[in-house]
């Protein structure tokens, strides 16, 4: 039996039982759902909407000034943020520094963060902290993923290269935030170095 629905100047939409039927119920959900959300069952026939996985593309954002570029408004079902540096240098030569945060802001308290390299070893409780030795000058290439692995628990690991010469340091590190994480920071140990070249993007998934 088909059930079709005609639309009030023209055309229909129809909705068909497959040829042998068995009973079936499926109970639609009260409301419309939020933009990208996708129609689940249950397994008993109850409908409801939920987030659907997706991968998304922010905004390019060139480093070439400022002390520290910001991405904002990620969205609260994103379970993997993955930081894009490409040929990122500063004026100076402080460590680079990756800060989370939520509807509150910025935390810049109660990171584990380490990094090492074949010349020196570093730790921060200020954020996740990429490379272990500043050299004047460098240019820094990297794929940085934050991951979660409980409520509001983003964990990280990898590797970022200095291209100039190939040196590498590898990093790792934990942070609980007090809320949903909502913004990512990328900037300096120090604050205060410029950023003065590259581009930074970021990808998030849930």
């Amino acid at each position: 039996m088909t059930l079709r629905l005609n639309g009030s100047t023209s055309g229909y939409t129809e909705i068909d039982a497959p040829a042998v039927a068995g009973s079936n119920t499926l109970v639609l959900p009260t409301g419309n759902g939020t933009a990208n959300q996708a129609l689940v069952t249950d397994g008993s026939g109850t409908l409801s909407f939920a987030d659907r996985g997706r991968m998304v593309q922010g905004t390019a954002q060139a480093s070439t000034s400022g002390t520290s570029i910001d991405f904002t408004s990620i969205p609260s079902w994103v379970k993997r943020v993955t930081v894009l540096l490409n040929g990122i240098s500063t004026n100076g030569t402080s460590l680079f520094l990756i800060q989370l945060g939520d509807s509150g802001g910025i935390e810049t308290t109660g990171y584990t963060s380490g990094a090492g390299s074949r010349a020196a070893e570093t730790t921060s409780t200020a954020g996740f902290v990429l490379n272990a030795a500043g050299v004047a000058a460098s240019v820094f290439t990297g794929v940085i993923p934050i991951c979660t692995m409980s409520t509001n628990l983003w964990v990280t690991s990898g590797v970022l290269n200095r291209v100039t010469d190939g040196f590498s340091n590898s990093f790792g590190g934990t942070k609980t935030l007090s809320s949903t994480l909502d913004r990512v920071r990328i900037t300096t140990v120090n604050g205060t170095d410029t950023f003065d070249a590259g581009t930074i993007n970021i990808l998030y998934e849930g």
